[in-house]
């Protein structure tokens, strides 16, 4: 049976675990080879190969790339290696990059303790700004075309002060207004750009925030479903997002959270 993204190619670029690792999963599952991009140490690697090991169970090829998404000269060796394997404009591209400060203010606490310059430019970099250097390198190297489409991960921190959060809250505003300009540029090429709004959702990345579990605690009390939003809601949604007949849909914010932001307290 043809399944619906057969014979393309997707990049998730941060592929190796929470939404990346599922949604790297859930385009396997409808078809599409994929590539990764992920920065873990040895010990993690067994888990990056359980995910390769999925995609190649469901009958699509992996190819992953073991590099810091900001180094731009391992950008541009492994998009020229993705334009030989691939050969064509990419169906879907994630940005799933969550590698920033977290736990500290602008202002300095009790302890003198604040957020540094080079920590704000590090994370706007890696969880924002990074997006665009690789869609400009992707788009010249000819993988971003008509019917391309790219998603970013953002949150309800792109509007809400949480506490330690504001380094990545910054971030994810910056990157909605990226996928804003984007959508803008690309739509005379075919390809569109969207965030994805996710609920909050039990990832590796939550639990660097503090106070994770007040914000879990919160989401379950809050969601009109009763239970959080899981990775795999996340990957399902941008996959029925990709299908044919989605062109017109382009420099949204679109929110995969079962209601949970429109709940202001539980």
């Amino acid at each position: 049976m043809t399944k619906q993204l057969d014979g393309e190619w997707s990049l998730v670029l941060g592929a190796s675990s929470g939404f990346g690792a599922a949604i790297a999963l859930e385009l396997a599952q409808n078809g599409s080879n994929v590539f990764g991009v992920h920065l873990d140490r040895r010990q993690a690697m067994p888990a990056v190969e359980a995910i390769t090991s999925g995609i190649e169970r469901s009958g699509a090829k992996a190819k992953f790339f073991n590099i810091n998404v900001a180094d731009a000269g391992k950008r541009q060796a492994s998009v020229a290696e993705m334009a030989s394997l691939a050969g064509r404009p990419l169906r879907v591209i994630v940005h799933s990059i969550a590698f920033g400060t977290t736990g500290l203010g602008l202002l300095p606490d009790a302890a003198g303790a604040a957020l540094s310059q080079k920590q704000i430019e590090m994370t706007l970099d890696t969880m924002a700004n990074s997006l665009v250097y690789w869609v400009q390198d992707l788009f010249t190297a000819g993988l971003v075309g008509k019917g391309t489409r790219i998603y970013g991960m953002t949150s309800a921190g792109n509007q809400r002060v949480i506490p330690g959060y504001g380094a990545v809250s910054a971030a994810k505003s910056v990157l909605e207004s990226h996928l804003r300009q984007l959508a803008v540029e690309l739509a005379p090429h075919g390809a569109t750009a969207n965030a994805i709004q996710a609920g909050v959702t039990d990832t590796p990345a939550l639990s660097k925030i503090p106070g994770a579990e007040r914000l879990r605690d919160f989401a379950r009390a809050a969601n009109p479903s009763g239970r959080m939003t899981t990775p795999g809601d996340v990957a399902r949604a941008i996959v029925a997002l990709s299908a044919a007949g989605t062109e017109w849909m382009t420099g949204n914010v679109i929110r995969v959270d079962g209601g949970e932001d429109l709940v202001i307290t539980p």
